[in-house]
């Protein structure tokens, strides 16, 4: 059993370890509080009109996303009724988690390395979905590519989305430190 007081997370070693310098070299950085670091990576999922016609697809998602991030998800609510899609106010749609400190460094070593391999037909992703500010957002299309869903329970497949917070202050100082952390951009 892993002692917890002495275990880091390999990412975590790898940014404290080489990632750190070699940003300071790359962007000249004089101070080591302005080096980009991760801050948070927040994992959400839509269920949409299935959640609409049945309550309990909003569990099976809360409870699929807490057994990917490791961490309890919450429910996402509906803020408006809306006659037109049958949503009513205080409806859960959804879930959402905020993984921060070394459960977030778990997750982004799971999702780069294990996770993005089993995409099918995968490419890599897109190097230009930064918001301008040092945050990056992808999407997965299927949630069944981690390794701690069991297939054969999932009775539907769900699409995730992936936002990366970090302290950079542009794309290219975020994309940077991404791209140390081994992520597969393809452009």
């Amino acid at each position: 059993m892993l002692d917890a007081a002495k275990y880091t997370p390999r990412f975590k070693a790898m940014y404290i370890e080489t990632i750190r310098a070699a940003l300071k070299e790359e962007f000249g950085y004089k101070n080591d509080m302005q080096i980009p670091r991760l801050d948070k990576i927040v994992l959400n999922i839509g269920c949409g009109a299935e959640a609409v016609r049945d309550s309990k697809k909003a569990k099976s998602a809360v409870e699929d996303l807490t057994m990917i991030a490791g961490q309890k998800a919450v429910t996402t609510k509906a803020k408006k009724s809306i006659a037109g899609f049958r949503v009513r106010e205080d409806m859960p749609l959804g879930a959402k988690v905020t993984l921060r400190g070394d459960r977030m460094y778990e997750f982004l070593d799971r999702l780069i390395t294990v996770a993005m391999p089993r995409i099918r037909d995968f490419r890599g992703v897109s190097g230009k979905s930064f918001d301008g500010r040092g945050n990056y957002a992808t999407g997965l299309k299927e949630h069944i590519v981690f390794p701690e869903i069991n297939f054969d329970k999932v009775d539907e497949v769900w699409g995730m989305d992936i936002v990366i917070c970090t302290t950079a202050n542009t794309d290219a100082e975020a994309k940077a430190l991404l791209k140390l952390f081994n992520m597969p951009f393809n452009s």
